[in-house]
């Protein structure tokens, strides 16, 4: 059993809670029995599982996959685990796991979401897990948004993150030129004239969705092909980015139902 908070393995681990080192490693923590079961379940890349003695005990079945599956697997004690987790009361598991890319689309994309500058990690993770939920075929992050791989972002998409593929990209604007033609592209204005569901949203879309405090760039504007708006009565600013984002792709989800 691991109880010394000075292990090299631990002090990786800690390292993790910060972007510059899971970008470095190439890898990011998973935290709690749910994420670590999400993984399992998908077959995703584990390095190291940390866990108890007392979770070992009430997830045998978790425990016998988890260790099939990772590299690594080190019985802490609840000291050591809860040294190496972000949340303040943690479950009993925390691994280390991979990043990976998702293998390319092997048919065009018929919805996909480009989120710019998002800053808050629980709005993303919520967005992550609605794309998933409306069936979004990508989600595309700029690079000046907060990381895909988060500790907030992961607990927020409630798994789902290992579901959908999920690419953070530098060249985000000139990634989403590139598919003007193949797909209209809509951006979120509240100066709009159209709202959201007068628009047809059966043909392959690309949503545009931006900040939470000041919304899409001018440069992104620029590159939507249609601006709606959501309605909202006057005293009300604006919505959160998350339920905007759903707003939008259960639009879809329904047009493309009824069609």
């Amino acid at each position: 059993m691991l109880t010394s908070r000075q292990n090299p393995l631990v002090k990786q681990l800690r390292k993790l809670h910060r972007v510059k080192e899971r970008r470095k490693q190439n890898c990011f923590l998973l935290e709690g029995t749910h994420l670590v079961e999400e993984a399992c379940s998908v077959s995703w890349p584990l390095k190291v599982v940390c866990h108890t003695e007392t979770w070992q005990r009430s997830h045998p079945q978790l425990w016998h996959q988890a260790t099939q599956q990772a590299q690594q697997v080190e019985l802490v004690s609840e000291s050591v685990l809860e040294s190496i987790a972000t949340t303040a009361h943690p479950d009993g598991v925390v691994a280390i796991a991979s990043q990976q890319q998702f293998p390319p689309a092997s048919t065009p994309p018929s919805l996909v979401l480009a989120l710019e500058a998002l800053q808050d990690p629980g709005n993303l993770g919520t967005i992550i897990r609605t794309a998933a939920a409306a069936g979004v075929d990508r989600v595309w992050l700029s690079e000046d948004s907060v990381d895909v791989a988060h500790p907030k972002v992961l607990r927020a998409s409630a798994g789902q993150w290992f579901r959908l593929p999920i690419e953070q990209r530098a060249t985000w604007h000139d990634d989403v030129a590139q598919l003007r033609g193949a797909l209209q592209i809509v951006a979120t204005c509240p100066t709009a004239s159209q709202t959201y569901w007068d628009l047809d949203l059966t043909l392959p879309t690309l949503i545009l969705v931006g900040n939470e405090g000041a919304g899409l760039s001018d440069e992104a504007m620029q590159l939507a092909d249609v601006q709606v708006s959501i309605p909202s009565v006057a005293a009300v600013e604006s919505l959160n980015v998350a339920v905007a984002a759903a707003l939008l792709l259960y639009e879809a989800v329904r047009q493309r139902q009824a069609d």
